[in-house]
């Protein structure tokens, strides 16, 4: 698999680290259930994820790769902080 890293172009997947499912946070105040689900619970699905990667042995950057787990075909990739706005 080769990720397109929208910082150093199309790298082999040994440069990344994977860092889990891309998940929003609950808010700081919502709760100990809420925290709990967001830490302890995952899905595992055949078909399209959101995940985070890091450009470990390249840039540095965190990157949002939405992939599909089946195909592992990637349709898009793009800062972490891009998406964090």
């Amino acid at each position: 698999m080769r990720i397109n890293c929208p910082v150093c172009g199309e790298r082999d997947l040994r440069e990344f680290y994977y860092g889990g499912a891309a998940l929003k946070r609950p808010a700081p105040d919502a709760g100990m259930a809420p925290w709990d689900d967001y830490v302890h619970l995952r899905e595992n699905p055949a078909g399209q994820t959101r995940d985070l990667w890091h450009h470990e042995s390249g840039c540095g950057a965190w990157l949002v790769v939405t992939r599909n787990t089946v195909t592992h075909a990637i349709s898009d990739v793009v800062l972490a902080k891009e998406v964090a706005r």
